[in-house]
């Protein structure tokens, strides 16, 4: 099994749009004003948006993108004006991470674990 893409809902999908294409996304299909879906620079997966009359409140949805240098992402996603509400720094887990906020509230969190990612010390031996 191979995790194929992610959908997000969104209020407004064109603005959606414009700010995933400046964290990096490529558009792949654009259905304005119902739906978008994007690949990733790096890898085979897909993200997409769909419209919803409004967004749930609660815990939401939490979006990881990895890069090989969370600061020099977050540097250049600042010079472009997106606003983070946690700068870069390492975690407990052992994943270096930046937060910041979509335009419907979503969290995304910007982050380098490199091998941590899924061979993290604690990780569960013999699993099959």
């Amino acid at each position: 099994m191979n995790l194929n893409q992610i959908t997000i809902p969104s209020i407004d999908v064109e603005k959606a749009t414009q700010f995933y294409k400046t964290l990096g996304l490529k558009l792949i299909v654009e259905a304005f004003p119902k739906y978008v879906r994007f690949e990733c620079p790096d890898g085979e997966a897909t993200f997409s948006i769909y419209l919803v009359d409004h967004i749930d409140e609660g815990n939401g949805i939490t979006i990881y993108f990895e890069v090989d240098d969370v600061e020099e992402k977050v540097n250049g996603l600042k010079a472009k004006g997106i606003v983070f509400e946690e700068d870069a720094k390492n975690q407990s887990w052992l994943w270096r991470e930046a937060k910041l906020k979509d335009l419907d509230n979503n969290q995304i969190i910007i982050y380098h674990a490199g091998k941590n990612r899924k061979n993290p010390p604690w990780r569960i031996k013999n699993t099959e």
